[in-house]
């Protein structure tokens, strides 16, 4: 694609930015700011539904039935910005849109209800895809071209037979399908479909706003903690997962050992609000437990806070993969921490550190491991942690020119 074709036409960025998650929240600036976003009047947000974000650092998210039925048979580039969207079912995107008050409910009536789940699913999102986050055939009157950049899908191969025929029938059709880790692209050609590999856009966080987010580092909560802590402090994470008193027992245990080794504070923070993602009240029942260690509970929700928040530490260690794309692109110690009874296969952390490579080995541990690998993480030489983050700096904009100027 010219130059000048790329200006013109109507470009809809597509993904999971309608809900609050940071990496999906941060994903649609990279590649917007890549496409010449704010100087471009033709670019969408788009998502399964009507949401402003911008009070939390997001954008303006239009539902992608309504969209297409505004934009008509105007020609359109169709622009999916990463994500696990490969393997994110109608249920999930369904619950994850629904108010936190709301979810617990719907989720205890319907979770064990297969059948009654899909309905329910299919009516709140008022689609019948099982992969809605992909696409839906025929949706747009004149779609030229159709990108999948640097998706994720590890768990592809383990998913209902109809909805992985569905993903790849939606993937054959695209223009060009890049994924962010061998894994996924190992579990596609299994299926006779080849990808190219291409870093998640996230790696890009602080060669293209660092300078955002060192202003938010000097405003509001984040001053308060670089005021707070003279020797730093660890940036940490966990989602609803970790949620049981035994967990959250071993997981204060971890963080206060190797926090009162190295006279650092705790910082807990939330990476997502949305239903299924992080939960408040885990994380005050482990604050109560860290007897001795200065903790904080981060309350700020607004995306280049926590982009401040983690480019400022010591160190993150938590279960969110952007948590730790944004600590390695700020050259920093990252430890990724496995949900209770999660498998290494499984782990996003793992798969993407595994294709990009990490100053911690392995990324991601068990909760009873924590200390440890933290311990590992920062002992790596600042030079290699920078060599870690440019290196698929240079990788994303190498495929970034590939697949959109051409």
């Amino acid at each position: 694609m010219s130059a000048t074709d790329n200006a013109s036409r109507t470009t809809i960025l597509f993904g999971a930015f309608d809900r609050h998650n940071f990496g999906d929240l941060l994903l649609p600036h990279v590649i917007a700011r890549m496409i010449g976003g704010s100087a471009h009047p033709c670019v969408h947000y788009a998502g399964l539904a009507e949401r402003d974000l911008t009070d939390v650092g997001g954008h303006r998210v239009h539902a992608l039935a309504r969209l297409a039925a505004s934009l008509g048979s105007t020609t359109v580039d169709i622009i999916h910005v990463g994500g696990e969207i490969l393997t994110c079912s109608a249920w999930e995107a369904a619950v994850m849109l629904q108010p936190p008050e709301w979810a617990p409910a719907i989720v205890a009536k319907l979770d064990a209800r297969p059948l009654q789940r899909s309905a329910w699913a299919c009516e709140a999102l008022g689609l019948r895809d099982a992969a809605p986050y992909l696409l839906p055939a025929g949706m747009f009157a004149n779609v030229k071209r159709v990108a999948y950049h640097a998706v994720g899908g590890i768990t592809l191969g383990e998913v209902e037979p109809a909805m992985r025929d569905e993903v790849l029938a939606k993937l054959g059709a695209a223009t060009s399908v890049g994924v962010r880790d061998l894994q996924t692209q190992a579990v596609l050609a299994a299926d006779g479909l080849g990808c190219r590999l291409q870093p998640d856009p996230a790696v890009m966080v602080a060669e293209l706003f660092g300078d955002r987010i060192r202003q938010h580092a000097h405003q509001g909560e984040v001053a308060g903690l670089l005021s707070r802590f003279p020797h730093g402090y660890f940036a940490v994470q966990f989602s609803a997962d970790f949620g049981d008193d035994a967990t959250l027992a071993q997981f204060a245990s971890q963080l206060q050992r190797v926090a009162r080794d190295r006279n650092v504070g705790v910082v807990l923070f939330r990476a997502g609000a949305a239903p299924w993602h992080d939960d408040m009240d885990s994380y005050r029942r482990v604050a109560q437990q860290l007897r001795g260690t200065p903790v904080v509970l981060f309350d700020a929700l607004n995306l280049w806070d926590i982009c401040a928040l983690l480019a400022h530490s010591r160190a993150f260690a938590g279960s969110s993969l952007h948590g730790a794309i944004v600590a390695s692109a700020f050259a920093l110690p990252w430890v990724g921490v496995l949900r209770p009874g999660q498998a290494l296969a499984h782990s996003k952390q793992a798969a993407f550190a595994a294709t990009w490579g990490t100053a911690a080995a392995p990324a991601a541990v068990a909760v009873s491991e924590l200390a440890a690998a933290l311990d590992n993480a920062m002992a790596a030489e600042p030079a290699q942690r920078q060599d870690l983050a440019r290196r698929p700096v240079n990788a994303f904009r190498t495929s970034f020119t590939d697949i959109h100027e051409t």
